[in-house]
């Protein structure tokens, strides 16, 4: 690999989830159900795509297992999912 090669790749920026005061513990469980709800409430509110909503994806993907988000998924394409959207 040539050193030009690394140069050309476009620069990912990482960034963590956000320190929320509604949940000081460590146990980010909560955090992480209360951004899966507010990202498809914004979403419903806004419509699909809003850029205001990414906060909320980004939130709940860098913080949520993506097994929680896939059964959640699931569970609202099934309309038997419990939280209120």
């Amino acid at each position: 690999m040539s050193p030009n090669a690394t140069e050309s790749a476009p620069a990912i920026e990482l960034k963590p989830a956000p320190f929320d005061p509604r949940f000081p513990n460590q146990n980010q469980t909560k955090y992480c159900f209360q951004s899966y709800l507010d990202f498809h409430r914004c979403e419903k509110i806004k419509g699909e795509g809003d850029s205001v909503c990414q906060y909320f994806k980004n939130v709940f993907s860098d913080i949520c297992p993506n097994a929680w988000i896939e059964k959640w998924d699931n569970q609202r394409a099934e309309g038997v999912f419990t939280g209120r959207i």
